[in-house]
């Protein structure tokens, strides 16, 4: 049967024959690209299309890991210089160069005219401590449309990157940076006013945003700290992988919910074979009750949020999870959910975005209750029919309606609190 419809296929004319092979790898595109989604999703076929591309940079990587060529992560980290990475350009309205800040490669947008004092950013990019750079074309112009929207000075931070840096590099090349932005001599040499200073970042740049106005709050050596923290879509914690929001959206693109395990043991150093045991919550049975308070979602979510998900909690766990892994996933500075009330109460005023179709989303619905109970002043901007990373997602070719709608919400919080 199959050898006469290859015959017959021969005898058609060669128009024809184009036209099927089209119509095949039309269907094969559509099927590889095709992915059930939630009916909330914004835009959902703009997601498919995303994540298919982000899909197969994945498998790409994987494959060349596998063959023992390249480290998966370096391979990702080319694809994405190659496709997403640009020199620093100024335009009319923005100045913009590369220093260094704190010994730490940075971006700095510079609007031009204005106020003589402007108000200043740090910026603390995503990609899961190993993905993504400030020179990124998305950052580029999200650094560039923040400077020109709000006459302020922002700083994009490019700290190192695992697996070549592993925790607490990032975090103290973060901090790095920050130190050095807060100091008088650079605040001066910028112009930028000191009262009007702000930390930022998307993802894990959200962590570490958050984990350095901790530490930065508690620094009593500090005459010049941080007006605002604002956090968005941020990871803050690696203790539970069955939050609700990790068992709604696990299959739901970009961040899968093993790809959020992958990146922690990235950031880490540990073992990727430790990654279907982080899943399955085997190292919770370390954790103490004092600390596990800090993320009872039982308590700290409302019901809408918490719907009919049970937690999953092992009374046992495999020691060499527990004893590799224990410490880092406990400390506050990779895991800043987990901050005593008191530190959470001298940090400055909060923003946290979130988005309902994200494994996140409970990390910083979390974040905000804890952050509200300490005291401290939050707006909480959730989005529906948002996905992780929607807001760098503002422009073409994605040009997302949520990713333009965050976008836009977050620079007039910006601008009527900084």
């Amino acid at each position: 049967m199959n050898g006469r419809l290859l015959a017959a296929a021969g005898t058609l004319p060669a128009a024809m024959r184009l036209r099927l092979a089209g119509a095949v790898l039309l269907s094969a595109a559509a099927y590889y690209v095709y992915l059930p989604l939630p009916s909330g999703v914004c835009e959902p076929w703009k997601l498919m299309l995303l994540d298919a591309v982000f899909r197969t940079f994945m498998q790409a990587s994987d494959v060349a890991h596998a063959l023992g060529l390249c480290h998966r992560v370096h391979l990702l980290n080319h694809l994405v210089s190659w496709v997403e990475e640009i020199d620093a350009r100024s335009c009319d309205a923005v100045h913009v160069t590369d220093c260094k800040m704190g010994g730490v490669s940075t971006r700095v947008f510079q609007p031009k005219g204005g106020e003589k004092l402007k108000r200043g950013v740090v910026y603390f990019h995503g990609g899961g401590w190993a993905l993504g750079s400030g020179r990124m074309r998305s950052y580029d112009r999200l650094c560039r449309k923040m400077a020109e929207d709000l006459d302020a000075v922002i700083m994009s931070v490019d700290y190192r990157l695992a697996p070549d840096a592993v925790f607490p590099d990032q975090f103290n090349d973060a901090l790095a940076a920050s130190w050095d932005f807060l100091s008088l001599e650079v605040l001066e040499r910028y112009g930028v006013d000191p009262e009007r200073l702000c930390v930022s970042g998307d993802s894990a740049g959200g962590n570490l945003a958050a984990a350095v106005a901790q530490e930065l709050s508690s620094d009593e050596s500090l005459t010049v700290k941080f007006k605002l923290q604002a956090l968005i879509y941020p990871v803050l914690q690696a203790l539970d992988f069955h939050t609700p929001s990790y068992q709604q959206n696990q299959a739901v693109p970009i961040l899968y919910r093993p790809y959020m395990a992958r990146f922690w043991l990235h950031y880490l150093g540990g073992d990727s074979s430790l990654e279907p045991l982080l899943l399955a919550n085997n190292h919770s049975s370390a954790v103490d009750a004092e600390t596990r308070s800090r993320l009872d979602w039982n308590t700290l979510l409302p019901p809408e949020r918490r719907k009919d998900y049970k937690p999953v909690v092992k009374e046992t766990g495999l020691p060499g999870l527990v004893g590799e892994l224990l410490a880092p996933l406990t400390d506050v500075r990779a895991a800043p959910l987990l901050a005593e009330q008191r530190t959470l109460g001298r940090t400055p005023k909060a923003y946290v975005m979130t988005c309902e179709f994200d494994v996140l989303r409970d990390d910083g619905l979390m974040y905000v209750r804890r952050l509200q109970d300490a005291g401290v002043p939050v707006t909480s901007d959730h989005y529906e029919d948002g996905f992780h990373g929607c807001m760098v997602f503002a422009s073409l070719p994605m040009m997302s309606d949520v990713g333009q709608r965050s976008l836009n919400n977050y620079i007039k919080w910006l601008d009527r609190n900084l």
